[in-house]
């Protein structure tokens, strides 16, 4: 299993946030988050004002910005997301609250959206 670090939920960010590990998210963050290779998960506490890239996204709080997954974004049915998406695979469940555009290109290059 993959080490896990977490912004807990009184942190507020401004900046960017890279790594090499998954990164769960209760705090606010503004700015930018790179996490090649690993997997993001904004927790319901959780407000991004941001542009992520990383291979999993999962979103169970509140989003505005860009998401780039190389694999998989997945909106859980709390989620707020209004922005654009870039992935392979993306799931949105039943009354996830979504304003987005979505490029799922087939030639398996996820460019920026």
């Amino acid at each position: 299993m993959a080490n896990q670090s977490t912004i807990g939920p009184s942190v507020k960010i401004k900046g960017e946030i890279g790594g090499s590990e998954n990164l769960f998210i209760e705090g606010e963050v503004e700015g930018l988050v790179t996490l090649p290779g690993q997997t993001l998960t904004i927790g319901p506490a959780g407000q991004l004002k941001c542009d992520v890239d990383a291979k999993q996204v999962i979103v169970h709080g509140k989003v505005v910005g860009s998401l780039r997954a190389s694999d998989l974004i997945e909106v859980k049915k709390s989620a707020t997301v209004d922005g654009q998406l870039a992935t392979h695979r993306l799931i949105i469940e039943d009354g996830a609250d979504v304003k987005v555009r979505v490029d799922m290109s087939r030639n398996g290059n996820t460019n920026t959206p």
